[in-house]
């Protein structure tokens, strides 16, 4: 199980051969394998090396902005089979997903595997007010092992109420990740971490960016690096 007591700094990729690179090994503490952007996730989970770096597997449907448009029973299965892999540290879930029995029944299989619940929500409209995203961090940290809300920043107020959330969950001990899109929300990515935010995520090279205002792994680990240390 992926311990988030501390800043864990994930290099997202859709190829586990990225997970071997120089880049990744150098400046990540975990790989983020979207399971939705590989051709055929399990297998490149059954050939990942035993000493790899541990993986955070996330199977993001179309309806939260993923490239997953099968049917919900199988991509649930997928994340469950993905966890029985001894490199899967942690499973990221929907928060609208672990709002159902389905959803809840897949994080009880995921965490007797010994792999940890990731609660994420997504809004890519806007950013909520103060009291919805303390709302939602509380619901999605009571629900998973650690809870995950990416916002979408139009203004640096936008980010500044994320922050201040942050900080908010953090200090009533909720285990919380936070991060917003957008050129206005971007530098929340390596500020977060000094509110408490437990996971931060960024592709390889700026091309293979997810969403809008991600850095590049070697950018974001120095910046986090140089706020919060190693």
């Amino acid at each position: 199980m992926l311990d988030f007591d501390a800043f864990v700094l994930c290099a997202s990729t859709g190829d586990l051969a990225d997970a071997e690179t120089e880049t990744a090994r150098e400046h990540a503490d975990a790989v983020e394998f979207r399971l939705d952007l590989a051709d055929d996730p399990l297998a490149a989970l059954d050939d990942y090396p035993s000493d790899g770096l541990p993986l955070l597997v996330t199977y993001r449907p179309e309806w939260e902005g993923g490239a997953f448009a099968g049917a919900e029973a199988s991509r649930l299965d997928g994340l469950v089979a993905a966890a029985d892999h001894d490199a899967v540290g942690a499973v990221d879930l929907e928060l609208e997903t672990l709002r159902t029995e389905q959803g809840v029944e897949t994080a009880d299989a995921v965490r007797e595997r010994g792999a940890a619940v990731v609660a994420s929500v997504h809004d890519f409209e806007g950013t909520p007010a103060s009291s919805a995203l303390r709302r939602l961090l509380h619901e999605a940290a009571s629900l998973g092992d650690v809870g995950k809300v990416a916002v979408t920043a139009e203004t640096g107020a936008d980010a500044l109420r994320l922050l201040e959330a942050t900080h908010a969950a953090t200090a009533w001990g909720d285990p919380v990740a936070t991060m917003a899109m957008g050129a206005a929300g971007s530098h929340t990515r390596a500020v977060a971490p000094v509110y408490g935010s437990k996971i931060g995520y960024a592709p390889l090279t700026p091309a293979q960016a997810t969403a809008p205002g991600q850095y590049d792994l070697a950018t974001l680990r120095a910046l986090v690096d140089g706020l919060v240390g190693r």
